[in-house]
């Protein structure tokens, strides 16, 4: 008779057994679920020592107790330094996302100005993500809206242009920004290039903080211009030095004693927890955002504060300086990270006295506010989901709900958009669009552009879940439309084997009034909700932003179209003989108009390429 195999380990007794094999060494560990999912990422200076802790119940909260027993597995990774230890541990929180680790969820990529120096006539502009660009970079920005003030005021300030290479090659006349003095147009030569140079040596000692000697030294030419009567060049730098003198009127605080840092202010209450931060880069306030990182009520402010800052700085550029109004555990090994990433000393200080500390207690006090906000809203979020819930016999209140719309004019440039909302209101990194390539849909057929999105999105999520991919799956999906959308939508679900998803159709009344909506839920009859109800409010926002989001795609795709070169698509025209065609004809309306005698006075366009550039512009 044979043996039974004993029950595999878990929890407290699965960790004592993997200790027996640790090394004493750094390194990081993962606890891993039932289904494979990653509860918690940890590092530690001794793999051995730390990990023994768990099977020891020391220092156990509830929470982290009720981890320890999930726990059915386990995986190490060893490294060199505790230092490396940490830097991978990030990396691995924000891939991983596990449910026990605080959590910075909201992580965009921050907008910065470059002048990029590439060209003869450096480009002022606006860039976000990696610097691949050759030139020089300043920021970060907080946000879009800071980055676009201050592209506009400098350039009424310096004169730098901001259009593409091509538009400044194609150029004869002056544009319209040269008109409104906000270019100095070196497109035309009404500008040499030395001189267009020195303005941009201007902005860039302006950007890197030499505000003051800037503008005392165009202070000084406007008098000289003054003095020698010439009115109208000293009146165009006065205009100059007012642009830059509302920088600091806009800015609310620029302090004296600090050149370049980021100040980051926690504020946690009642399991909640909001992080600020302002940032301050050659003596000027470039804006703050607020973060909610997800905590536990248990997480101490420290440990919070330690897990944002590797997380928040893990892709973006570190300061020389970082403020904060709760000193992070461990924060000698954070700075050594971070000296090692920025290959400069890092300081993190919690200053007590003085203007560095009057600029942290401003921040706390925007993390009090914001979190007190979001608090009161996330409270009325919930009441509204309980209501979605009733309205749709759902089972609970959904977490996340996908709302789909498309768009198109005349069945041209056809998109789908998708949004997203949920319990924090709309998340908005969630969003997509798709591009309608269906080639065996009729233009106009919204029933099949329906259907290839519905397609497209839910095979992508059984394919993810089918290779063990922790996927986002919507507890609700909306769809803009009544009973032949719904049909369409549950035809494409039924095919995918995706059965267990609510789908409702949301249909305007009679003369498509607000408020007349009616819903549509498989196998059921339409029903309506009362008129003033806030639930029919909220879904009326939901359907709203799925239908502006869409138009707003595909007013962009029409856009990006419009915009196209018909010179684009000729074969044998690449950059260099666009650029040369447009220099010689102005414009691809010029070249359309051009013989082919004409167009083989062109430097690199040959007699073949002739004839076709020729014959592409008359094929009609």
């Amino acid at each position: 008779m044979s043996e039974t195999a004993p029950p595999p380990l878990k929890g407290a007794a699965l960790i004592k057994d993997e200790v027996t094999r640790l090394p004493d060494r750094p390194g990081v560990y993962r606890m891993i679920g039932d289904e494979g999912e990653v509860l918690y990422v940890g590092k530690a200076r001794s793999l051995k020592k730390r990990v023994i802790q768990y099977a020891q119940g020391r220092f156990h909260t509830q929470r982290i107790a009720h981890m320890v027993d999930l726990t059915r597995s386990m995986e190490f990774v060893t490294t060199r330094t505790e230092t490396d230890a940490l830097l991978l541990e990030i990396n691995l929180i924000k891939q991983m996302k596990p449910r026990f680790n605080v959590l910075l969820r909201d992580d965009k990529s921050f907008p910065e100005i470059v002048i990029r120096r590439e060209h003869p006539a450096a480009q002022l502009r606006k860039h976000r993500g990696a610097h691949t660009i050759k030139g020089d970079y300043f920021g970060p920005f907080a946000s879009a809206g800071a980055v676009n003030r201050t592209l506009n005021t400098l350039q009424k300030a310096f004169l730098l242009r901001s259009c593409s290479d091509s538009v400044y090659e194609s150029r004869t006349r002056p544009c319209m920004l040269h008109q409104i003095r906000r270019c100095a147009a070196p497109c035309t030569g009404l500008i040499s290039l030395p001189d267009y140079a020195r303005l941009v040596d201007e902005a860039e000692a302006f950007l890197r903080g030499k505000s003051r000697a800037v503008m005392q030294r165009m202070g000084e030419e406007m008098q000289a211009f003054s003095d020698d009567l010439e009115f109208e060049r000293a009146a165009r730098l006065r205009d100059r030095i007012r642009a830059l003198a509302s920088i600091a009127q806009e800015q609310q605080i620029n302090p004296e004693t600090v050149d370049e840092a980021d100040v980051v202010a926690l504020h946690a209450e009642g399991g909640q927890a909001c992080v600020q931060v302002f940032f301050f880069r050659a003596g000027q306030n470039w804006g703050n955002r607020a973060y909610f990182p997800r905590v536990d009520k248990s997480d101490e402010d420290a440990v919070v504060m330690a897990a944002f800052l590797g997380q928040f700085y893990d892709d973006k550029p570190i300061p020389k300086l970082v403020l904060v109004n709760v000193e992070p555990a461990e924060k000698d090994l954070i700075c050594e990270a971070f000296t090692l990433k920025a290959a400069r000393k890092v300081e993190i200080a919690r200053p007590l006295r003085g203007e560095k500390c009057r600029l942290v207690e401003h921040a706390l006090s925007n993390a009090r506010e914001a979190l007190g906000r979001r608090m009161a809203e996330s409270s009325a979020q919930s009441k509204l989901l309980a209501g979605v819930c009733e309205a749709f016999g759902l089972e609970g209140p959904p977490e996340r709900i996908e709302v789909y719309d498309n768009s198109h004019i005349m069945g041209t440039n056809a998109v789908g958009g998708m949004i997203v909302a949920g319990p924090e209101g709309f998340q908005k990194s969630q969003y997509r669009k798709f591009n309608i390539k269906g080639t065996d849909i009729t233009p106009g057929d919204d029933f099949g552009m329906m259907k290839e999105v519905l397609r497209r999105r839910f095979a992508r999520l059984v394919k993810e879940e089918e290779a063990g991919e922790a996927a986002p799956r919507p507890d609700l999906v909306l769809i803009d439309g009544g009973q032949g959308q719904i049909a369409a939508v549950m035809e494409v679900m039924a095919d995918l084997g995706v059965d267990d998803i609510a789908v409702v159709g949301v249909a305007k009344g009679p003369d498509r009034d607000a408020g007349l909506e009616r819903f549509f839920i498989p196998g059921k009859p339409y029903f309506m909700l009362e008129p003033k109800s806030p639930v029919l409010y909220y879904l009326q926002r939901l359907r709203d932003e799925a239908h502006r989001f869409a138009i707003g795609t595909h007013r962009a795709k029409r856009s990006a179209e419009m915009k196209k070169n018909p010179l684009d698509e000729i074969e044998g025209v690449g950059p260099g003989r666009k650029r040369a065609l447009l220099h010689a004809f102005g414009s691809a309306r010029g070249v359309s108009r051009a013989s082919v005698d004409d167009l083989l006075k062109v430097e690199g366009v040959s007699a073949p390429l002739a004839e076709r550039i020729y014959g592409f512009f008359r094929k009609g």
